[in-house]
Formats: C-alpha cells, structure tokens, sequence
C-alpha cells in the first residue's frame, strides 16, 4: 500500500475514535472527498456508467478509492477488455475489492463458456463463497477434463433458493453425460414447491418436462381438479404430476390431499413417491399445528424423507408428547441435520423421556453435554438440564497492545470503518466481512477475531463487534458478544414502566444489533424497530402527543416507543416472554391462534416455540429468550433460569380479556 494511503488510513482512525458516533449513522455534514465517494455509490446503484468514469480522478487518495475503482470498472465490466482487468486485480491486489471485481469476473466468464481465462482466475478466488461460481467450476472440470463432481453440482443446486444460471447448467453438463439422473431433477421441483418457491420449481421442472407446461399450470392453479380429473396411470411423468399437485393443495387443505392420496392415487405411485407425498402432506398439517399431522406421517417411511420434513414431523410428535416418534424423526436425519443442537437436545430428552436403561441415560447426558453452552437457546437448555447454572463463562485473557494494533492498522478493517462511518453500512459490513472471515482460508484466529471485535466496539459499531466476537471457537467474550450501549436510557425506562431490562436488551440485539437507524425490508425502525403504524398507535398509547415520525430513529424515542409496546404486548400475554416476543415479531393475532383454544394442550414453552410455524419468528423467540437469559445473568452476577423464562404455553384464561386494539 502506498505511503500516502497509509497516512490516509491512519488520520481517519483517529477521527474515528474522537467520534465514534458517527459509526452509527452518517455525519450531519460530509467533506468534499466523501460526497465524491457517496454521489459514485449513487451512480453505482442507478448504473451511470459515464458518471463513474467521470468522478473517478476525484477519489484518488481517498480511503475508500479501492471501492471508487471498483464500481467504475463493475459497471463496464461487460465491455472492459482483460487487460484492464487484470490492471485492477493487479493494482488493488489483496484487498476485497480485488477478490470483489473477481467473483464478478468468473461469472461473466463461466456465462459465456470462457473456460481458459475461467481456470486462470478461478484458483485465485480466495472467498470461495460463491455457490454460482463454484457450479461453474464443477461444470468447467468435467467438461475440460471429464472428472465427475456430479454429487456436489446437484447437492449446490438443491440447496439453492433460486435457481441461478451457474448451477442449472453444471446440472444440466451431467444430465447430458447421464452422470445424474431426472430424478435428481424432480427432486428439485418437489422440494422447491414444498417451500412455496414456484418460480424455482419451474424452472427445474422445464429440464425434465417441458412439453408438460399446460399440467403445470393446471396443477398449480387448481390442484384438486388436477387429482380428481386426470387419468389413472403409472406412467412416471403423470406420478410425478401427481407428488407436485398433492404438495400444492396440501399448502391449503392437507386433509383433502390426505383423502385423495389414500382413496385416488396412493396405489399408483412408487413407494418413495408415497412416502414424499405423505410427508409432505405431515409437514403442512404440522406448520398448521394440526393433530392429525402425526397420522399423515405414520402413512410413509422415516428413512425416505427429507430433513426439512423430519423436521416437521419430530415438532409435531412433540406436540402430542410422543416421544418415541421424536426421536424415530430425528434419528433419521441425514446426519448434518442431526447434529444441529436443536436436534441433539430433542434427541436427549426423547431418550431420558422413555423410561430409558442406565446405558441410554448416559448416552443422553452425552448429547447434552456435546452441546451445553451459553451460545445460544438450546444451548442453554442442556446446561440446565444437565443440573448445570447458567453464568457468564470467564473472560479471556486481556488483548495486548500488539493485539490491537494489529487489527487497528488491518486496512481492510479500516475502510470498513471508514465506510460505516459515512453511511456505506452495506460496503462496510461486505469488507469487515471479508477482512475478518475470507481474506485468509479459514479467517481469524479468536484472539485476531477478538481484537477485531474490540475495535468495532471501541467505534461503537455494535453489529461487527457481536458478530465477530460470535465467530471465536474456543474462548467466549460476552461482554463483547453482549453489550449494552444506552444502558442510563435503558435502565431508567424499564423501571418507569416495570419492564425487565435483560428482556428489552435480548430484543434490541435480536432486532437490530443496536443499529440506531437500522431500517427493515418492511419499513420498521431504529433500535427497537417499530412499524411506523405501531409507533403511532403506541404514540398516542403512552401521552406522546407531539410524536412525528421521523423521530422513530431518535434513541430515547424508540426506546419509550418500543418498551412501550412491548409491554402492552407482554401484560396481554399475561406475562409469557416466549408468546410477547413472538407477537412482537409477527403480530399479536397469529400467537394467540398459535396457543390454542379451549381443550387444546399445555404446552412446555420449548416445545411451544419450536412449533411455531413461521420460520423467523421461530428462530427470533428462541433468541429473544436465550439473549434476555444472558443478559439477566450478567445484569444480575448471579445465575439464571431459561426455563423460567419460558414458563408454559396454553389456551388462554376465559376470564383474561385480550386487547384486540394491538396492532
């Protein structure tokens, strides 16, 4: 790196720690040289190609000029020659943006079927985090030297959300070289449309059965006509037509597909077609907490579904208290899937749970132990079911000036820093990233990681400092990985309102990282991200009568906003953490349908929220309540129950009146 950029570097961190509150949003007021920087970023984002080119002499000696660079050679990259290519990975080499701009090259080049420069640049990729990418590898390997990465091409493909160009053709290179087959394909469309990913799905069921488009439409538009109306057979395409059309209308009415599989077509399809078809139907009558959900599993065989759908099936025989199907589910996960803590403490508690020998207790205590830990909810859980408390582990040993030196001069880190710093928190975030976690294989060690992590706190950039700090394998900093910025605001209003501060602070992290103007995809804001219809009503609730709503990123604002609601929401629950922070999340509508009616079971509130049916409110609850533990114990310096927290979850009291006002 040149001197004078160096020099750049280091005027800026030390700006940067007089003024650490500007890592939290832009300055009020921008330099010259930073709004060149910005008005690139805009022009960059609105594809003004000739506008780059033209500012780009004014960023030279920036900080940030690595990324003016960037966007004025990505926004021509279809017409730069390779020379001015290699000009730029040659001149920012190391840095992100080298391996940034290079990523985007092997993608052009696999696109257009460049396998000579493609295997040049490939084996210089050093993020390696490109599944796209990767699939044009696979494909470049077998066609330039017919070695068979079927398996991995099609494992990349089925784990795709959507299909991309890279890993449809590496399927498409071994189909031709009949190195995999269409049922690799159809498994594709089934497990795509299970996840309500249609376009997907389409696009894979035009490899195997493009003459079939007006069956597709038929099937999906109206799955119920389509398996009353088409014509017995066992042709394979009509069985395959048949698993998509039972998948679909299970979406909307699983016991109607359930009657017609078993009146209408179960004897027409293959056993492993049957079993799919069954679990499929299990898996959406589960997500509507049906009980007739563990019936439509016994219909087909564990050992021929998919973890997504062994999933449902160990959430629902939970819910009836079958312990024996728990485990039978789980025990039939591939074993990566079984080996997500979620699975290894159901596993444990289903053995200790039936009556078990002295030889499957122990192996339960195993499992447990293989887990427990203060990373997260499960986590918890096994600690306490282990007889374990629940207390901040030691602090490592304090870093050493060289330690943070080190990663106060990283350069990738500094114009992370330097990015945040002026409002770029999604260039920044990208290149702390990188610089942290890719730009060597296997990343930082803990103590670089925990260095790292020190010095976003230090710039009070809470989200890298939590997320690094998370990254740490065998030492553990909560005070990093939990911090409490606003801790005064914090404190004085959840003793105004009688509110638990461990809760609010186990929901700000979840929510927005302590990011003050963190804006969601939806619209909800600031710290506690609220709606902007919430923040009204809530407004209006708790006498804020001069509210505006651009004061919801305003700390004390959102903070007397947000604890404001959650507390109404909270007081309607009746206290329960596990079902407010889920309305929180979702609404107060769906947790109250989520509980039950009258006769409905009581529920352990573990087993509650792992049956909720929306994926991220699922993921939210359970860290939500793991988080308001930590915290609780190190508010508190004494040991902590989740299980406590989490209570029990039931149809609600006849006599509690609901606030149906709560939006």
């Amino acid at each position: 790196m040149q001197f004078r950029t160096i020099l750049t570097l280091i005027a800026l961190l030390g700006s940067l720690c007089g003024v650490p509150a500007l890592a939290q949003s832009a300055a009020s007021g921008v330099s010259a040289s930073d709004a060149v920087i910005l008005e690139m970023r805009d022009a960059f984002n609105k594809g003004l190609s000739e506008r780059l080119t033209e500012l780009l002499p004014r960023a030279q000696g920036h900080v940030l000029a690595p990324w003016a660079a960037y966007w004025e050679l990505r926004a021509r990259m279809d017409t730069a020659t390779p020379e001015e290519i290699d000009s730029f990975l040659n001149r920012f080499a190391g840095t992100y943006q080298e391996d940034r701009l290079r990523n985007d090259w092997l993608l052009l080049l696999g696109k257009d079927r460049d396998w000579s420069r493609f295997v040049l640049e490939a084996s210089k990729f050093r993020m390696q985090d490109d599944r796209e990418v990767r699939c044009y590898t696979l494909a470049m390997e077998h066609i330039l030297a017919k070695v068979d990465m079927s398996q991995e091409a099609q494992s990349l493909w089925l784990a795709q959300r959507n299909n991309d160009e890279g890993c449809s053709f590496a399927v498409q290179t071994y189909l031709d070289s009949q190195l995999l087959s269409d049922q690799a394909v159809w498994q594709k469309v089934r497990s795509s449309l299970e996840l309500r990913r249609v376009s997907a799905a389409r696009q894979a069921f035009d490899m195997v059965a493009p003459q079939a488009s007006a069956q597709w439409t038929a099937l999906i538009s109206k799955p119920e006509q389509f398996l009353t109306r088409t014509t017995l057979s066992n042709q394979r395409q009509t069985q395959e037509l048949v698993v998509l059309a039972l998948i679909r209308l299970a979406q909307t009415e699983p016991q109607r597909a359930a009657e017609l599989l078993a009146s209408r077509w179960q004897q027409h399809l293959h056993p492993n077609q049957r079993d799919w078809a069954w679990a499929a139907i299990g898996a959406q009558a589960a997500q509507k907490l049906s009980d007739d959900a563990l019936d439509f599993f016994a219909n087909g065989r564990p050992s021929a579904m998919q973890d997504a759908q062994l999933a449902w099936y160990a959430r629902a025989a939970l819910r009836q208290n079958d312990w024996m199907r728990v485990l039978n589910a789980i025990e039939a996960m591939t074993p990566d899937a079984a080996l997500d803590a979620t699975w290894v403490y159901w596993r444990a508690r289903a053995m200790l749970a039936l009556a078990p020998t002295q030889a499957m207790r122990q192996r339960a205590r195993q499992l447990l132990q293989s887990v427990a830990g203060v990373q997260g909810f499960y986590e918890l859980l096994a600690l306490e079911e282990l007889g374990l408390p629940i207390t901040p582990p030691p602090l490592p040993e304090p870093l050493t000036a060289a330690e943070k030196a080190k990663a106060r001069t990283n350069p990738g880190l500094q114009r992370a820093l330097a990015a945040i710093a002026i409002g770029m928190r999604s260039e920044g975030v990208r290149e702390w990233n990188y610089s942290a976690n890719l730009h060597t294989p296997g990343g930082m060690n803990d103590r670089e990681l925990l260095a790292a992590a020190d010095l976003a706190c230090q710039h009070e950039v809470w989200d890298r400092c939590i997320n690094t700090s998370e990254r740490t394998k065998n030492v553990i900093d909560l005070t990093q990985r939990f911090p409490m910025p606003h801790k005064q605001a914090v404190l004085a209003r959840t003793r105004e309102i009688g509110l638990d501060p461990a809760y609010v602070y186990g929901l700000i992290r979840q929510e927005s990282r302590f990011i003050m103007d963190a804006r969601s995809g939806v619209g909800a804001s600031g710290l506690m991200q609220v709606m902007p219809a919430t923040a009204r009503w809530t407004a209006k609730k708790i006498g804020l009568t001069s509210f505006k709503p651009h004061q919801i990123t305003e700390r004390d604002t959102n903070i007397a906003i947000g604890t404001g609601y959650l507390k109404l929401v909270l007081d309607d629950f009746a206290g329960s953490m596990p079902m407010a922070a889920a309305a929180y999340n979702a609404g107060p509508g769906r947790p109250r349908a989520w509980r039950g009616q009258t006769g409905a079971p009581v529920l352990e509130a573990a087993i509650w929220a792992e049956n909720v049916p929306f994926n991220e409110t699922r993921d939210y609850v359970k860290k939500v309540l793991a988080n308001t533990t930590i915290y609780a114990a190190m508010i508190s310096g004494h040991t902590q129950s989740l299980k406590a927290r989490l209570g029990e979850v039931g149809p609600p009291d006849g006599a509690l009146v609901l606030n149906r006002d709560l939006p």
